[in-house]
């Protein structure tokens, strides 16, 4: 996903940086696929944040048992790996917002 987002914004911004002179088709398919990184940015928010709860969980039960700091490190190198990729998400559907507003013009 990370590769078709940078790929497809790279095409955009060149096509705006020739000053391509967009049709309604083109805008309506750019808002279809703005739709879908909207959608995708979603769903890793909320598994982001389940896997976030998880290790506050964990963390909680490492007090019963000291066996409970595996999963507990498992689940935090997992979240950090969620975290940074929703960031990266968060960041290209804004930027892509940008690009609207620019496609219009």
């Amino acid at each position: 996903m990370k590769n078709y987002i940078k790929k497809y914004i790279s095409e955009i911004d060149t096509k705006i940086n020739d000053n391509h002179k967009f049709s309604k088709e083109e805008i309506y398919d750019f808002k279809l696929k703005l739709n879908l990184f909207q959608k995708e940015r979603i769903v890793h928010l909320i598994i982001t944040l389940s896997f976030a709860f998880f290790t506050f969980l964990v963390l909680f039960l490492t007090k019963y048992s000291i066996i409970m700091f595996i999963p507990f490190f498992i689940f935090l190198i997992l979240d950090f790996f969620y975290i940074y990729h929703y960031f990266f998400l968060e960041n290209s559907v804004q930027y892509m917002y940008k690009q609207y507003d620019k496609m219009k013009k």
